[in-house]
């Protein structure tokens, strides 16, 4: 049985519920932001059963947004996103298994009457082959998925795909799973450590060089969390790989530089964004207060001033002088560095 087999198979008849999950690499409602819980219930319980991510995925800054949802399974990120969207905004959820897509189509009808609008639409296709869909290039402004991509036998096709859908200063927000080291082939094509997200895991920094090929010059790290492997027979079949559940933030952005250089720039966030209002986590490096001048490299600069987050930021400093390389970036592991207060679900100084 190939990769995607198994994914139909484990996803579509395997598993029943996310109760039946053998480990909490798909798994962190726990620690959802505050103001996402009342969007959650407002999605159908049976489309809450049928829950398999890494946490509900869902940055910043949505309203009147077009937004992507790859394997949106039955629906859940989906229906909550359409929240944040509004009227105004839209989002396409994508998915493979037809078991999955049966539960999230046949609640849509609830979920329009709930919100007082419809603007969900889901799509029959393999993330793998998003060029077969038909999906304009440069149509979203967010692409999001939720511990998919380890799923696919073709990463670097999904991260090309992504790059080509995405408007210029969109983004590709995204958790998956990471190993601390490149898995056997034996274990990659494992049909329960595949469907528990940890075979088709990738190395941290294959994934790194993969998203830079793929045009994301500079991926940043939002949050990680180590995972726990439950189920005894799985776990020994893995060790002693490590294993963590990471959220990343890849910009549309063209000529970002690959290192993070500094050219005496700063930008002061200006608040604005409702859930943010005090201060704006970027990524794990990046928490910056409101009215505050925070210098930044000029990555960071182009990433506030060329995204959907400009209008909330005064940007100062141009471009005329290079003062070399922000100190400490480098090439270690990127996980276990996350700031306690940050509340989305990445690496710079």
């Amino acid at each position: 049985m190939n990769i995607q087999e198994n994914v139909k198979e484990y996803y579509g008849r395997a598993l029943s519920s996310s109760e039946d999950l053998k480990t909490d690499a798909c798994c962190t409602i726990g620690d959802m932001p505050q103001y996402l819980r009342p969007l959650l219930s407002n999605v159908h319980a049976e489309v809450r059963a049928r829950y398999y991510g890494c946490g509900l995925i869902a940055p910043l800054l949505l309203e009147g947004r077009r937004i992507l949802d790859l394997g949106s399974g039955a629906g859940q990120d989906t229906y909550v996103l359409a929240q944040l969207a509004g009227a105004t905004g839209s989002v396409v959820g994508i998915d493979m298994t037809p078991e999955q897509l049966a539960v999230a189509r046949d609640h849509q009808s609830y979920h329009e009457d709930k919100f007082g609008y419809a603007n969900v639409e889901f799509l029959d296709g393999d993330i793998e082959n998003l060029d077969a869909i038909d999906l304009a290039p440069g149509s979203f402004d967010v692409v999001i998925s939720n511990c998919v991509i380890n799923l696919v036998e073709d990463k670097e096709a999904v991260f090309a795909a992504v790059k080509k859908l995405l408007n210029p200063g969109g983004e590709f927000y995204f958790a998956d799973v990471y190993a601390d080291r490149r898995l056997s082939m034996d274990l990659r094509h494992d049909p329960v450590a595949q469907g528990e997200c940890l075979g088709g895991a990738l190395y941290w920094n294959d994934f790194l060089n993969m998203a830079k090929r793929a045009g994301f010059s500079d991926p940043r790290l939002v949050t990680d969390r180590p995972l726990t492997i439950n189920n005894a027979g799985l776990r020994e079949k893995l060790e002693p790989a490590q294993f963590h559940s990471a959220t990343y933030r890849l910009f549309n952005i063209d000529g970002l530089e690959p290192a993070c250089e500094d050219y005496g720039q700063a930008v002061i966030y200006k608040g604005g964004i409702t859930e943010s209002q005090s201060t704006f986590w970027l990524d794990n490096h990046h928490s910056i207060e409101k009215g505050r001048v925070f210098p930044v490299c000029g990555n960071t600069y182009r990433m506030l001033n060329e995204s959907r987050f400009a209008e909330h930021f005064q940007f100062i400093g141009d471009w005329s002088t290079h003062y070399g390389i922000f100190p400490g970036c480098g090439a270690i592991i990127p996980f276990g560095e996350n700031a306690p207060e940050a509340t989305t679900s990445g690496a710079c100084c």
